[in-house]
């Protein structure tokens, strides 16, 4: 071989050398794409049944939640188990009675067929949790293990922030996590309130449901109590106030009340209604301390003897309708308004298993994959 054709030759190894190194490069993947995720889809819970016991046992570990009632432990459980326990739960088992379908309760059941639709979308495995009673969110986080997966996305099914609602769901999986899966990894979908997203599909959803008549669109939130808010903010700044509408605050991240407001801007900008179009409350008040404001019942008792006799209302603290939405708003909040003068009630239903809705929920999880 001559110096010429040597010289070739190396080149040409070089060459297939070089591009055998690009191929196993190509072939090598990061190891942290070969652990297997899953997805935990997290919701409130409800009773096993409509039996007294049965709410008797759910309402028990709801309510004996401190992030819940947060008073400490010997009055929490004085006023729970001394008071509301004795009186609440056959109250609300008939209150369950009038929307249990025949798959059970409509929140567990709408929970189940969003991971149903979810898991078409997806390659990697899909479970649901409840933060109350079954299946719960250690069951959830279980049935992912026992199916290979190291790493979950868990998403807290409420939009806007609060101690009550993210909050106890990521402090329980927390717990869990620490005592029984010290070596699975969790992310959290944050909440998306503001996101556009998700005012978009909220909009849209509410824009085919709304009636062609109304003279007002009321956004109905869960309450909680003031002391809720303040708790929550590390920020030390909430005055719940006028920095609930400022463009910026460093309460934002944190205050419930702030993000609800802002919920209802949005939505309210997509639609293309004027500011005295829709109005923002909170429902479901338990007890005599001060709740933030203004309250549903009451605004559905002065509605009529404002001039408002056509309305239209949703509750964008849910995702899925439940007790709260389909009994307290659906059925009591009529009543209250038709008996106040009102003449029409329109409830627009929560957002469900919606595709475009299950089409958020996906892209929301994967930002976090």
């Amino acid at each position: 071989m001559d110096s010429c054709q040597l010289i070739v030759f190396t080149l040409i190894t070089f060459d297939i050398i070089k591009k055998i190194k690009v191929l196993n490069t190509n072939n090598q993947q990061p190891t942290t794409n070969n652990i297997k995720k899953g997805i935990l889809l997290v919701n409130l819970g409800s009773p096993k049944s409509t039996k007294v016991e049965d709410v008797k046992e759910y309402l028990d570990e709801f309510l004996m939640d401190e992030r819940v009632i947060d008073y400490p432990w010997f009055f929490r459980a004085l006023l729970v188990k001394g008071i509301i326990l004795n009186t609440r739960p056959k109250k609300s088992a008939a209150a369950y009675k009038t929307v249990w379908t025949d798959e059970g309760s409509p929140l567990i059941v709408i929970t189940k067929q969003i991971q149903q639709k979810l898991q078409k979308l997806v390659d990697i495995p899909v479970e649901i949790g409840m933060r109350y009673a079954e299946p719960s969110i250690e069951i959830g986080i279980r049935n992912l293990v026992e199916k290979g997966v190291e790493e979950i996305v868990l998403f807290p099914l409420y939009p806007q922030y609060a101690m009550s609602t993210t909050e106890t769901v990521v402090e329980k999986a927390k717990e869990v996590q620490a005592k029984l899966f010290p070596n699975i990894k969790i992310n959290y979908v944050k909440p998306f309130y503001n996101r556009d997203l998700y005012i978009n599909c909220l909009a849209e959803s509410i824009k085919e449901k709304l009636p062609e008549n109304f003279d007002l669109l009321q956004f109905s939130y869960h309450g909680v109590p003031e002391r809720h808010i303040y708790k929550t903010d590390p920020t030390k700044t909430c005055k719940i106030g006028d920095c609930c509408f400022k463009e910026d605050h460093p309460s934002h991240q944190y205050c419930y009340r702030h993000q609800c407001l802002k919920t209802t801007e949005l939505v309210r900008q997509k639609l293309g209604l004027e500011d005295s179009q829709v109005k923002s409350t909170f429902q479901s008040r338990l007890g005599k301390d001060k709740w933030i404001e203004p309250y549903t019942d009451e605004t559905l008792e002065n509605l009529p003897k404002n001039g408002v006799k056509n309305l239209a209302i949703v509750c964008p603290a849910f995702v899925s309708d439940c007790l709260e939405t389909l009994e307290e708003i659906s059925v009591e909040g009529k009543e209250e308004f038709l008996h106040a003068g009102g003449e029409n009630f329109h409830y627009v239903p929560c957002l469900n298993d919606e595709d475009r809705w299950i089409e958020v929920v996906k892209q929301l999880c994967e930002e976090e994959l």
